[in-house]
C-alpha cells in the first residue's frame, strides 16, 4: 500500500507493459506483487462488510458472534469464514514484501537503509489516525505505520537475528493463543449477557460527526486488536521479508510455493473452515489469529505460482492489478463508500433491512461496493499514475523528504 509495497522506481509505463504482455519472469513478479494487494484489499472488504451493514456496527458484529446458527445465519457464517483474517494476514505479508523490496531498492542505488523510511512511516500512521477518526474504527494502517518502522530496522541486521526476531514474535503471539485456550478451557462457562442495544445508537441514528465522536470515546476499544495483534504482525512483515528474498515469486522458488500451498490449503484451510463454522465465536480468535495467516501464505503462493506459469495477465487479472496500484486510495474509499450505502449519516441502508434479508442484502452490498471500487481505479488509472491518496502521501513525503 502507497510505496510500503511497491517498488517505487517503476513507473506507470513498465506496470502497463508488465500487465498486457506475456509474463516474464520480471514482469510476473510485478504483476503478482499487484494482483496479490488487490485481492488483499478487496478480501479485507469481504470481512468489514459485515461489520458495516450490521445496524449497531463493530458492537453489534461481535455479539451476532455469540448467536446459535439458524437459517442464513448458516451461510452468513460460512461466507464469513472464507475471508475472516486470510486477506488481513495476506496484506500483513504484503507490507512485508514492501520493505524488503525498498530496502533492496535503497542497497542497488547505494543509499542507507532504514534511511528516510521513518518519514513513510509517520505519513502511514498519520493516514491510519485519519481513517480511523473519519472512516473506519477498524483500520489497519496505523498498526502497520508502527510495525514497518520497528520491521525496517530489524531488516538492517543479520540473517541470523532476523530469524531470532521472527522466532520470539511468532512464540509471543502463539503463546498469548494458548493462554486463552486455556483460560476458555478451564473458566466456568456462564451463560452469556443478553445484548445490551446501543442507545443511543450512532450508526443508524448519529450524523457523521456523532459517529467522529464515538470513535474517539471508545478509541480504546477500537484500537485493542493492533496491540493484541502486534506480534503475530512483526512475524508476518519478516515473514513476507524473508519468502521475498528466498525467491518466492521467481521460477526457482517452486519447492517453497509448494510447501507454503499444502500447509495453507490442506492443513490450515479446512481446520480453519470447521472451527469458524461450528464453533460459533469460542474459536474466533484461534482462526482468525490462529490458521488465518498460514491459509493467507497459501493465497500468497498459489498467486504466485499462477502468474509464473500463466503467459498473460487476463481482464481479471488487470483490474485486481489497478486495484493493487491504488491500494491505499481503494482501502479508503470502499469503507468510505459503504459508510455512505448504511449508516445514519448517509442513506441508513443496514437499519432499515430485516434480519432475514441481512445475509443477501450484505453480498449485494459488497458486489456494488467492489464494482465501485474495480471501476474507479480502471478509469482513474487510465488519466493519472498514481491514486489519488497515493499522490497526497507522495508530495507530502517529497515536500517533507526532498526529492533526492
Amino acid at each position: 500500500m502507497t510505496e510500503s509495497l511497491a517498488d517505487p522506481h517503476v513507473g506507470t509505463a513498465a506496470r502497463h507493459r508488465a500487465a498486457d504482455a506475456p509474463a516474464t519472469a520480471g514482469r510476473s513478479r510485478l504483476v503478482a506483487l499487484d494482483v496479490l494487494r488487490g485481492i488483499a484489499i478487496l478480501g479485507t472488504l469481504g470481512t468489514n462488510i459485515w461489520i458495516m451493514t450490521h445496524q449497531e456496527g463493530l458492537a453489534g458484529y461481535f455479539d451476532e458472534l455469540t448467536q446459535p446458527a439458524t437459517g442464513w445465519m448458516w451461510a452468513e457464517r460460512v461466507l464469513q469464514q472464507l475471508a475472516q483474517g486470510k486477506f488481513l494476514g495476506l496484506l500483513t505479508i504484503m507490507f512485508g514484501i514492501g520493505l524488503a523490496i525498498q530496502q533492496s531498492s535503497a542497497q542497488r542505488g547505494g543509499r542507507r537503509w532504514p534511511g528516510k523510511y521513518p518519514i513513510r512511516a509517520g505519513l502511514l500512521l498519520l493516514d491510519g489516525l485519519l481513517n480511523f477518526v473519519f472512516v473506519a474504527e477498524f483500520d489497519v494502517l496505523m498498526g502497520y505505520a508502527v510495525t514497518g518502522l520497528i520491521v525496517a530496522f530489524i531488516l538492517t541486521t543479520s540473517e541470523r537475528a532476523q530469524r531470532r526476531w521472527l522466532i520470539v514474535q511468532a512464540g509471543i503471539h502463539l503463546a498469548i493463543l494458548t493462554v486463552i485456550g486455556l483460560a476458555m478451557a478451564l473458566a466456568p462457562r456462564a451463560d452469556a449477557a443478553p445484548h445490551k442495544p446501543l442507545d443511543p445508537n450512532p450508526y443508524a441514528d448519529g450524523s457523521f460527526w456523532d459517529l467522529v465522536v464515538y470513535r474517539l470515546q471508545h478509541a480504546g476499544e477500537f484500537r485493542f486488536e493492533t496491540l493484541f495483534v502486534f506480534p503475530m504482525s512483526v512475524a508476518l512483515f519478516l515473514v513476507g521479508a524473508k519468502l521475498f528474498r528466498a525467491g518466492v515469486f521467481r521460477p526457482e522458488g517452486a519447492p517453497i510455493r509448494k510447501w507454503l500451498m499444502i500447509a495453507g490449503f490442506g492443513v490450515a484451510a479446512p481446520i480453519d473452515l470447521i472451527a469458524g463454522i461450528a464453533g460459533n465465536s469460542d474459536y474466533f480468535v484461534f482462526t482468525r489469529y490462529g490458521t488465518a495467516p498460514v491459509v493467507a501464505l497459501g493465497i500468497l503462493a498459489l498467486v504466485a505460482d499462477f502468474y509464473l506459469r500463466r503467459p498473460r495477465v487476463g481482464f481479471v487479472g488487470r483490474r485486481l492489478t489497478e486495484v493493487g496500484r491504488t491500494a491505499l486510495s481503494c482501502y479508503v474509499l470502499q469503507n468510505l463508500v459503504a459508510s455512505i450505502l448504511c449508516y445514519g449519516w448517509g442513506f441508513g441502508l443496514a437499519a432499515r433491512v430485516s434480519p432475514d434479508a441481512r445475509v443477501p442484502f450484505t453480498v449485494g452490498i459488497y458486489l456494488l461496493v467492489a464494482l465501485i471500487i474495480v471501476t474507479g481505479a480502471h478509469f482513474w488509472l487510465r488519466r493519472f499514475e498514481r491514486g489519488p491518496v497515493e499522490w497526497a502521501w507522495h508530495r507530502s513525503y517529497q515536500a517533507l523528504a526532498g526529492r533526492a
